[in-house]
């Protein structure tokens, strides 16, 4: 027997073709599934294009939702400002409120100063009038205190004394005022059918020729004061202070004088008692 009959060969066997065939088929199989998953990997590639296509439609909602919210947004801040403005207005109005009711708080107190004062300065000067009432009525009286005979002399005296003072410019006044009685009260009227006080003084004075001022504070000083214990027929009795009179009239002898005292009364014929005045002025 050779030695090379069992020598093994070193070339590679032959593939049989069913071996070939099966590796065949194997790769077929695996080109097929990588052409599955080729086939698969481009249509997932295609998607991206679709969800880009569908980006402007998502943009164009959020911008509406970023417009909406930024419209809340300033609405929001004009309301904001307008409560603002508002709580501003109302808190100038308080303060001008308080201001006013100060103010208006001051004013009452000054007006109820002057009111007291106005009060207080009235009540002197009914005192007044009245102090000088008592030294009128204590004069009076002690002047017809001496027994009936005297009384009846001291009355005759004083109807002498008044009936020869009351002559001449001082009668023509009596009778003027007298003849006036029962005629209207009207502010500001001098005559002749209706007089307020110092209308119807300055009427009776012109008769004798006296031009005097047309308003009772002028008359209070257009002649010489003179005590209401020596009055004379003719005499201007005023009311309130020198200079400062509210009320005029004409003193006609026998404790009584003559006015135009009010709308209610008109002119009228009083005693001194009925009204008392403050002071008398003597101009004849």
């Amino acid at each position: 027997m050779s030695h090379t009959a069992h020598i093994r060969s070193h070339r590679k066997p032959r593939r049989s073709a069913s071996t070939v065939a099966m590796r065949a088929g194997v790769a077929g199989g695996v080109l097929s599934t990588l052409a599955v998953a080729g086939a698969s990997g481009s249509a997932n590639a295609a998607e991206p294009v679709t969800q880009t296509l569908e980006l402007p439609t998502l943009t164009a909602d959020l911008a509406a939702q970023v417009a909406q919210s930024a419209d809340a947004t300033q609405q929001a801040a004009a309301n904001y400002e307008l409560q603002a403005e508002r709580d501003a207005a109302a808190a100038k109005a308080a303060k001008e409120a308080k201001a006013d009711l100060k103010e208006a708080k001051k004013k009452a107190a000054e007006a109820k100063k002057k009111a007291e004062e106005e009060a207080r300065k009235a009540a002197a000067e009914r005192a007044s009038r009245d102090a000088e009432r008592a030294t009128l009525t204590a004069s009076t009286d002690s002047g017809s205190g001496s027994g009936s005979t005297g009384a009846s002399t001291s009355t005759g005296a004083s109807t002498s004394t008044s009936a020869s003072t009351a002559t001449g410019s001082a009668a023509a006044v009596v009778s003027f005022v007298q003849a006036q009685v029962g005629k209207a009260y009207v502010s500001g009227a001098t005559g002749p059918s209706a007089y307020d006080c110092s209308g119807l003084v300055q009427a009776a004075f012109k008769q004798v020729g006296v031009s005097l001022p047309r308003v009772s504070q002028d008359q209070s000083v257009a002649g010489t004061q003179v005590s209401l214990d020596s009055l004379q027929p003719g005499d201007i009795l005023y009311w309130g202070g020198a200079g400062s009179a509210y009320h005029v009239g004409v003193y006609v002898g026998g404790g009584m004088f003559v006015g135009a005292q009010n709308s209610s009364t008109g002119v009228v014929e009083k005693p001194l008692s009925y009204d008392p005045p403050s002071g008398a002025v003597r101009v004849l």
